[in-house]
């Protein structure tokens, strides 16, 4: 008897016989929770007590008698400006409609419940999303092809049947019954899956060599969950809104390259990723999918979790194996690699969470499809975290090749308050700072890397005129000198002089050389550093002066900060003609350094002024001034 003859197919243990007239689904990712999710859940449970409808909570039952209404929390849905956001599901007549409302409060719920669930009218004033009549907000999905994030916000992911009746573990099956390890990782390398934690290594060549790799051990597989950058979420709602999605690719590697063992490691700043993912691991234990004979397919293979302290450094892949060793997250020399020497000295693979979660899409719907999609080198979807001065925040997984633009003003909306655009930050404290007239380029590994800036993980952080470009280099290297392993003198040492002349420049304090001695130390630090991190620390730096040269003179020559982020080099007056006397920035400021009776002019006394801005940002007449 062949493998695919004793191998058994995956099922739905409980499938769901029940069939509800109404679906509700809160989103109970971080974002949803720290928004109001859980009071919005119970809100939903309490008030359709008494209704007459049947409110079936998970875990599911099978029947129920009369109406039903089905409860379910899930994982973030992407567009985290609109958190709270519930979908209402209905099934009537054998037509089934959704409707998604946003910034929901427990307060809203029962208008919703009577109106909608009860009426079957919906509120159309919350209505964000909607099936028949597009809203504006549907511009944030029209441009994005969601693959990594195909079931988050769709499914409970505490509930392995729901991935399952999405096709979950189907990719692993057609694995284990119809291929070799070798068509495996062939698979994975025809597919152009390039991973998505930084330089975009082609995957299934990583795979090849761990595989080919000789060894009287076990081999190992890591998912790399220690997501650090600034502004960066897409791996944390991964493991929250789709954990089975990850250890399902994780498998199909660990076959690939012949592992027998895996770790997920996670940063324990993410406890609700920390707690779905041991839930989902239990369960696949149970059905059958991680373990002794995967499958009846005669490989095993099982898993831990790792939980991370929260270092920086534990993202790049030495690191990390010094820390699930025991040890201290420091990087070592390479050559060896890890395919050669990893993991206890073992070959071993990493992967991060994005790039495992593509893999069980690619074993399903093949290698063709995923390369069909994308741009020359660069194939598939990349997830962004969009966030800074952006009107629609959030998730956005866009096919390779979309332009900045098309991401940041199509997806997210444009600027806040129709500001004027000043930078994008990406790539996060690895990549730089790119100004508009690079909007048109390409999310693409290779036309990013010659502006400077990376994919990288995918942070994307908008920049508008109150932003000073100065300040947000020092914010980024503030960061990576803080994080820094100390292990190399370059990194250890470098980044903290940089750091200091940029802190000197935004205190007025900056001297013409100071240019120069950045962009040498940078070069310095980029040539000796040990690991990547090190080595890219400077790249925000770099990218700054390339591009916004001008700001770091005027600070320096002029002692100007053009975005009055930089409290040394601002003041703040008022426009006496402007001021209506309406005494807001009086309530506003914290040291009482604005002074004026009711419909009169006011002043700002610069002698007390703490220049925190407040005034500026509360005044509804442009009447507060700052130069």
């Amino acid at each position: 008897m062949g493998v695919a003859e004793r191998m058994h197919k995956p099922v739905v243990m409980h499938p769901r016989r029940l069939e509800p007239d109404v679906e509700v689904g809160i989103c109970l990712g971080t974002g949803g929770i720290a928004a109001g999710g859980e009071e919005v859940f119970r809100a939903f449970e309490e008030g359709l007590e008494g209704t007459g409808v049947y409110a079936v909570v998970h875990p599911r039952q099978d029947t129920c008698e009369g109406e039903c209404a089905s409860i379910t929390g899930t994982g973030c849905r992407g567009m985290c400006a609109m958190d709270v956001l519930v979908d209402v599901r209905t099934n009537s007549n054998g037509r089934t409609e959704t409707i998604t409302y946003g910034t929901v409060t427990k307060k809203m719920v029962g208008k919703i419940i009577e109106e909608h669930i009860l009426g079957g009218v919906p509120v159309e004033k919350w209505v964000v999303l909607s099936e028949t009549q597009p809203t504006s907000h549907n511009e944030f999905y029209n441009y994005q092809e969601r693959l990594v994030l195909r079931h988050c916000g769709r499914i409970d992911p505490e509930d392995i049947d729901e991935y399952l009746e999405e096709g979950g573990y189907q990719g692993l099956y057609r694995t284990l019954s119809e291929m070799t390890p070798t068509e495996v990782h062939e698979e994975v390398l025809a597919s152009g899956l390039r991973g998505r934690g930084g330089a975009g290594f082609p995957t299934g060549l990583k795979w090849k060599f761990a595989a080919q790799a000789e060894t009287e051990g076990e081999k190992f597989f890591i998912c790399n969950g220690d997501e650090g950058d600034p502004g960066a979420f897409m791996d944390r709602s991964v493991l929250e809104g789709d954990p089975h999605a990850i250890f399902e690719g994780m498998t199909i590697g660990a076959y690939a390259i012949g592992a027998s063992e895996g770790y997920v490691y996670v940063r324990a700043e993410y406890p609700l990723a920390i707690k779905r993912l041991k839930l989902a691991l239990g369960q696949a234990r149970e059905r059958g999918f991680l373990g002794d004979n995967i499958m009846g397919s005669g490989f095993s293979f099982d898993l831990k979790i790792k939980e991370g302290a929260g270092a920086f450094v534990c993202g790049e892949e030495t690191a990390l194996m010094q820390s699930v060793e025991g040890g201290r997250g420091m990087p070592r020399l390479r050559p060896p690699f890890p395919a050669q020497s990893g993991l206890w000295g073992q070959p071993t693979n990493i992967n991060n969470v994005e790039t495992l979660a593509c893999v069980p899409w690619i074993m399903v719907n093949g290698a063709d499809s995923f390369a069909s999609r994308g741009f020359e080198k660069s194939k598939g979807t990349k997830v962004f975290a969009l966030t800074g001065k952006v009107k629609r925040s959030g998730l956005a997984e866009v096919p390779m090749g979309l332009t900045l633009r098309e991401v940041i003003y199509n997806i997210g909306g444009g600027i806040q308050k129709d500001k004027p655009f000043k930078a994008v930050q990406m790539g996060g404290p690895s990549g730089g700072c790119l100004p508009e007239e690079l909007l048109d380029t390409k999310v693409d590994y290779e036309e990013l890397m010659q502006t400077g800036a990376i994919v990288g993980s995918g942070g994307m952080v908008v920049l508008d005129d109150d932003n000073c470009i100065v300040d947000t280099a020092r914010f980024f290297l503030k960061f990576t000198q803080a994080e820094s392993c100390g292990k190399c003198v370059p990194c250890r040492i470098g980044t903290k002089r940089m750091l200091e002349i940029l802190t000197r420049i935004c205190e007025g304090e900056g001297v013409p050389e100071d240019i120069a001695l950045l962009e040498t130390l940078a070069d310095d630090i980029k040539a000796g550093s040990l690991c990547a991190l090190g080595g890219t620390a400077p790249n925000p730096v770099l990218t700054s002066l390339q591009y916004f040269r001008h700001e770091f003179q005027e600070h320096i020559e002029e002692g100007k900060c053009r975005a009055g982020a930089c409290a040394a080099l601002t003041t703040y007056w008022i426009d006496t003609e402007a001021c209506t006397g309406c005494r807001a920035c009086i309530r506003v400021c914290p040291v009482e350094a604005i002074t004026g009776e009711k419909k009169e002019p006011h002043s700002i006394d610069n002698d007390i002024c703490i220049r925190c801005g407040a005034c500026y940002d509360k005044c509804r007449f442009d009447a507060v001034r700052r130069s």
